[in-house]
């Protein structure tokens, strides 16, 4: 759907991102996947992941837009799909639980010479490392040692989120972090026509949108619908404003969440 949206063929493709927190398995990478089931037989066409968990395809599309500007791709195709469900802890942590959902959203990038086409402005992001521990899926990498703490391993299979902590810490960093990005794009918070957020939850997006100094009829809102897609929200937020109308030609767009580890990020374009 997302090819057939930008006009093209998946020979036309120069590089495959795939931006998730889990993605198929641990090695190898799921982008190459992708790239085989799409039927591209072109060697020249790499295929790898990003991971930045909640944040994954928004810096994939920096990244694509690296590239294509660099002169190294002039199409990049960004996957992003997230199945929560595996890994939600429904036993003890049922309030957490609740918060997610299950879903996948494909964009393409290219030069920005199609006038009806959305222009990426500026990016910026940052990491508070503090915040390491406050959403964790231990297993599956190198901490938990299967063979020889099998009981660790298991343990850890399921998500766990410090709400609390984490929504205390975003609140403290997340305001100045938009004004510094909006000062960078040369814009003011009432300049904004759509803000596109990361769906973490419903009390934070509320709590965003009165910290920050939002029109709350300008952002798109789909926690109700959808839940928390992880990496995958952002790009189907962005979708549904386009669905919706929401996103006409010159609309001055941001896209802005935040990411277990614990970081921000957001993105300016222009419609």
């Amino acid at each position: 759907m997302a090819l057939a949206d930008a006009g093209l063929q998946p020979e036309n493709l120069d590089l495959i991102l795939f931006g998730a927190a889990v993605g198929r398995q641990p090695i190898p990478a799921t982008a190459p996947l992708i790239k085989d089931l799409l039927g591209i037989r072109k060697e020249q066409v790499p295929a790898y992941d990003i991971n930045a968990t909640c944040l994954s395809a928004l810096v994939a599309m920096d990244l694509a837009n690296l590239h294509i500007g660099a002169g190294r791709a002039k199409h990049v195709l960004v996957v992003s799909s997230e199945i929560s469900s595996r890994a939600l802890p429904w036993d003890d942590d049922p309030a957490t639980a609740g918060l997610f959902g299950d879903g996948a959203g494909a964009l393409v990038l290219g030069p920005s010479v199609e006038p009806d086409r959305m222009r990426i402005r500026d990016f910026a992001m940052e990491t508070w490392a503090e915040g390491y521990d406050f959403c964790t899926l231990g297993a599956g990498g190198t901490r938990f040692d299967l063979k020889t703490d099998r009981l660790a391993f298991e343990q850890n299979c399921m998500f766990r989120m410090d709400g609390h902590s984490l929504f205390r810490l975003s609140r403290k960093r997340l305001p100045h972090f938009i004004q510094r990005l909006l000062e960078r794009s040369g814009w003011t918070v009432d300049d904004i026509d759509v803000v596109v957020p990361h769906q973490a939850s419903p009390l934070a997006l509320q709590h965003m949108i009165r910290r920050c100094g939002f029109h709350s009829d300008r952002v798109v809102n789909t926690i109700r619908d959808t839940g928390n897609l992880v990496a995958a929200s952002l790009p189907i937020t962005l979708h549904t404003a386009r669905e919706d109308g929401r996103v006409q030609p010159g609309s001055k767009i941001l896209m802005i969440g935040t990411s277990a580890g614990v970081s921000v990020a957001g993105m300016t374009l222009v419609g």
